[in-house]
């Protein structure tokens, strides 16, 4: 058995959201994926429904109180949110959008409990990749990006029609978009519902049609997008745009804008999910002397104190100065920390001078590492 998601997180809101909040979000969720907005699309009817059981749990006090307190098994409890079909779910539509139909007013005509829905077009997704810096990702940016598209024509004004009319209703199915045929089985008479074969579900005919689009009401041109991008994306991650893809013919719903989020190489920084990583190379004399120095960030450069008698694979975090991470709702939520991993310079070559100062030091006992000296070198390596 597939397991419940959360109802919050279903509707895009947090456990403090207010009874108002909820209502409103519902709202959006409904319109998004109505099946009369998204005819034939089976994940899309499962959404709305998915959105209608949890706003019954969400607006109901005493279920949203058993909820928060117990999860789905507490609803379970006082007899569960049930199955929902798509006809049951416009019951609980009145105190939302007012009214017995609420729908007539986003989509035209009787819903789908009455079966006189004409098909609404939708058009397509658009997909671009947008390349980000690791300073980009770690504050969020506005992008805007060019790109060439479907939009409403600029002659017909998206309609289509050369004298900007909405058309004549069609003839064969008298404007309803679909056409009703009957025949006998073994249950007795059953009905069948079709699209329209001459308007393809839209309820009317354009005869004169717009010269420039081809009665399509729609034509390409480049348009500019502002995208906002959160902090904290990652790598293949993919952003929604919604309404910003290819537009539809004859005033159709627009489709979105998906944006694929690729990271560009940083020339010092490494990414490891929310936490950053530098590889330090101490020259000699700092590691056994000791000193200060600086490593680069994000925002500007952090200065490190190195003690007398550092070891290769010691390892600095330095708090807070990695990368937002975000939640199930998209939000930025606190950072990760820059790891510097220390390493040491060996040069591999040396002049005369160079080269009888280490002759000079080589059988000192400070210099030649004992059992102990070993032990400290691996630890710091592998902790």
């Amino acid at each position: 058995m597939a397991t419940k998601r959360d109802y919050y997180e279903i509707l895009g809101v947090a456990k403090t959201a207010t009874a108002d909040e909820i209502k409103k979000a519902y709202r959006q969720k409904a319109i998004q994926y109505h099946p009369d907005k998204n005819p034939g699309d089976k994940e899309a009817e499962e959404k709305f429904k998915e959105a209608a059981e949890a706003y019954e749990v969400l607006s109901d006090p005493q279920k949203r109180q058993k909820y928060d307190q117990f999860g789905h098994a507490g609803i379970n409890d006082m007899g569960g949110a049930g199955d929902f079909s798509v006809n049951d779910i416009f019951s609980m539509f009145g105190d939302i959008f007012g009214g017995n139909n609420p729908f007539e007013s986003f989509f035209g005509g009787g819903g789908t409990r009455s079966g006189a829905q004409r098909r609404v077009r939708r058009g397509t997704d658009l997909r671009i990749k947008v390349a980000l810096t690791l300073e980009e990702i770690a504050t969020g940016v506005e992008k805007k990006v060019k790109v060439k598209k479907y939009v409403p024509c600029s002659h017909c004004h998206g309609v289509g029609s050369a004298d900007g009319s909405k058309g004549d209703t069609c003839p064969t199915c008298k404007g309803a978009g679909f056409i009703v045929s009957s025949h006998r089985g073994i249950f007795g008479m059953m009905q069948t519902r079709q699209e329209c074969p001459t308007c393809h579900g839209e309820g009317t005919i354009i005869k004169n049609k717009c010269p420039y689009c081809a009665g399509e009401g729609i034509e390409k041109q480049d348009e500019v997008i502002t995208i906002q991008i959160p902090a904290g994306v990652m790598e293949g991650m993919q952003i929604t745009v919604q309404g910003k893809g290819n537009a539809a013919p004859h005033g159709g719903v627009n489709g979105d804008l998906l944006v694929l989020i690729e990271e560009k190489e940083h020339p010092q920084l490494i990414r490891d999910n929310n936490n950053l990583v530098f590889n330090l190379l101490l020259d000699l004399p700092t590691a056994v002397l000791g000193g200060s120095v600086t490593v680069p960030t994000l925002d500007g450069e952090a200065k490190i104190n190195i003690a007398q008698g550092t070891q290769p694979g010691k390892v600095f975090r330095l708090r807070g100065k990695g990368i937002k991470s975000l939640d199930a709702y998209g939000r930025a939520v606190p950072v990760g920390d820059l790891i510097v991993h220390v390493g040491v310079y060996i040069p591999e070559s040396l002049d005369k001078d160079e080269k009888k100062l280490f002759e000079t030091l080589k059988n000192s006992p400070h210099i030649v590492p004992g059992n102990k000296d070993k032990g400290s070198f691996f630890q710091n390596l592998f902790q």
